[in-house]
């Protein structure tokens, strides 16, 4: 009995804690980082006490929030960065970012924030784009990534990355393939006539 009156509310906690990110996750998807703290803990079924208790301020619920994906992104370009080819790498590279934003649809907002109080995102976030630089230079030694390409130009893929609009998630996710391979064309050093990755239906089939 004292085994199960110790564990019990930790139990609870960390049930409490994870229905809070999922909900968090859900809502900055859908209203963007500017939503409401309350409508977070509304969502997740929790009071707003509740929800305070394991992240004082939204910074932290953010920073929380998007941990496993910022992990995930760091994956992914140093998975590019292990490539013998580099220009094969930074292409996996673009591609499967435009793919990590697509399915986490608040993490591109929260990827572009800046919290000083969210040091170790700031930090993760840093050394991914450093890592993507890396990618990029070795890339253009090859002559096949045009030399003016600047890290910027990935922030821009991104955020247009982030503008496609698809209710069903593998839609969303093979429009962000598409999406990626058109960015990839447009950054190559000399022009290319490779196929694209098939489209999804993203408007009603126009009337003939």
């Amino acid at each position: 009995m004292t085994d199960r009156l110790t564990h019990t509310p930790r139990s609870d906690a960390l049930v409490n804690r994870e229905r809070i990110l999922d909900a968090a996750r859900e809502v900055f998807a859908a209203d963007g980082l500017s939503a409401p703290m309350r409508e977070v803990a509304r969502r997740a079924g929790v009071g707003p006490a509740t929800l305070y208790r394991h992240f004082p301020t939204k910074e932290s619920l953010i920073t929380a929030a998007f941990r496993d994906q910022m992990r995930a992104c760091r994956a992914i370009v140093h998975e590019g960065l292990a490539d013998p080819d580099a220009w094969r790498g930074f292409c996996f590279v673009i591609e499967e970012l435009c793919v990590l934003h697509a399915r986490n649809g608040g993490f591109t907002a929260a990827f572009m924030s800046a919290y000083p109080d969210a040091i170790d995102f700031g930090a993760d976030r840093g050394a991914a784009l450093a890592a993507v630089a890396e990618s990029a230079r070795r890339a253009k030694a090859t002559g096949r990534l045009r030399p003016d390409f600047v890290i910027d130009d990935l922030i821009l893929v991104l955020m247009a990355n982030a503008g496609i609009d698809a209710e069903a998630a593998p839609e969303r996710v093979a429009a962000s393939r598409r999406f990626a391979a058109l960015a990839i064309q447009a950054l190559r050093a000399a022009p290319d006539a490779s196929p694209l990755p098939p489209v999804p239906r993203l408007a009603p089939a126009i009337p003939r």
